[in-house]
């Protein structure tokens, strides 16, 4: 009898961390928005588009508690056009995010799958105060698209949250390209500091855009960041200063370049409901064609609750040069150097 009530304890035991509960959330955002935008080469052009200040997305994250501190995490992430009800990639299924790992409360994070670089991380949490959406999105002059959002067969690594106030994050993209290892490989850097009223962050973004297939070799793409906001209560400040060389997630040559940018920004709340948004960027291009660029622009979003809100926002670019910078949104890159947004958003 006491043999069989310790084999039941021991039993009781291995089943209790072997099978720990899981818990699986259902997350989404719904945002959609009227957007006019004047000065390109279609003319005035004004629609309704989804993801104007978020992008929109149906989302499943979860944990299982694994014991020692330590969890399994996953997330299948995928994109949502409201405005027609497609997936904003046809054939995609969780073309946002997808990647599954290890997270320990000591050790910190390390995740496989397509994942943001810590470039992109950088610039919309800490730099923007547009936090990458509506007209003013930094991401209009900062090279934020494609490769430098997100990569797909990535390994990432955060630390753990108990440092007092400093972080890190490492990613490292495998290019999986035949017969050449380093072809199509990025390595994305951030360290970051968050204490009190003051968070700040440096990135670094580097980019090997060698293909196999075909078979074309051209010059690394490099990106540094440097990004920092204070919130002093009555406003929230922000300074970005970027700077970038080679080719930027594309194969072509003509794509080389070599610029500048610096971001100067602010929030202030309104009420107890409201926060207004302004910022200013410049694009400084250092070759011989001097394609500069400039963007004012100005929002303003209002909390219905605290799940849905109202938003609205202008900006306005000034090309040099022939410059062909385009005012977009979180999901869109714009087609004029002025847009007008208005819309609504919902989180659940």
């Amino acid at each position: 009898m006491k043999k069989s009530l310790i084999a039941i304890a021991v039993l009781g035991a291995v089943s209790s961390t072997a099978f720990a509960q899981s818990n699986v959330t259902i997350y989404g955002i719904v945002d959609a928005g009227l957007v006019s935008e004047r000065g390109g080469a279609a003319g005035t052009t004004t629609k309704v588009t989804s993801g104007v200040g978020s992008a929109s997305r149906l989302g499943f994250k979860g944990t299982e508690d694994l014991g020692g501190g330590l969890s399994a995490v996953f997330v299948l992430e995928s994109g949502v056009k409201v405005d027609t009800g497609e997936s904003d990639v046809a054939g995609s299924i969780a073309n946002r995010q997808s990647y599954v790992g290890l997270k320990s409360t000591t050790a910190g994070a390390l995740t496989l799958g397509r994942q943001y670089t810590p470039y992109y991380n950088t610039l919309v949490q800490v730099a923007d105060p547009f936090a990458g959406g509506l007209a003013g999105t930094a991401k209009n002059l900062f090279p934020a698209a494609g490769v430098n959002t997100r990569n797909s067969n990535a390994v990432v690594y955060n630390t753990a949250n108990n440092l007092n106030g400093f972080s890190a994050e490492g990613s490292y993209s495998l290019g999986e390209q035949a017969k050449d290892n380093s072809a199509s490989r990025q390595l994305g850097l951030a360290v970051g500091y968050a204490n009190g009223p003051l968070t700040a962050r440096a990135a670094f973004n580097s980019r090997n855009n060698d293909t196999t297939t075909p078979a074309v070799n051209t010059n690394m793409g490099h990106n540094a960041l440097l990004a920092v906001n204070y919130d002093f209560a009555v406003a929230k400040a922000f300074f970005a200063y970027g700077q970038d060389k080679g080719v930027f997630g594309s194969v072509l040559p003509s794509k080389q370049v070599d610029t500048n940018e610096f971001l100067v920004g602010a929030t202030a709340p309104v009420g107890p409901a409201g926060t207004v948004i302004a910022s200013f960027t410049r694009k400084n291009d250092k070759l011989a064609a001097n394609q500069d660029a400039d963007q004012w622009a100005i929002g303003y979003t209002h909390a219905l609750s605290k799940r849905t809100s109202t938003y609205v926002a202008y900006a306005k670019i000034k090309n040099k040069n022939g410059a062909l910078y385009t005012v977009g949104n979180n999901t869109e890159v714009g087609t004029g150097d002025k847009a007008f947004n208005i819309g609504v958003k919902h989180s659940f």
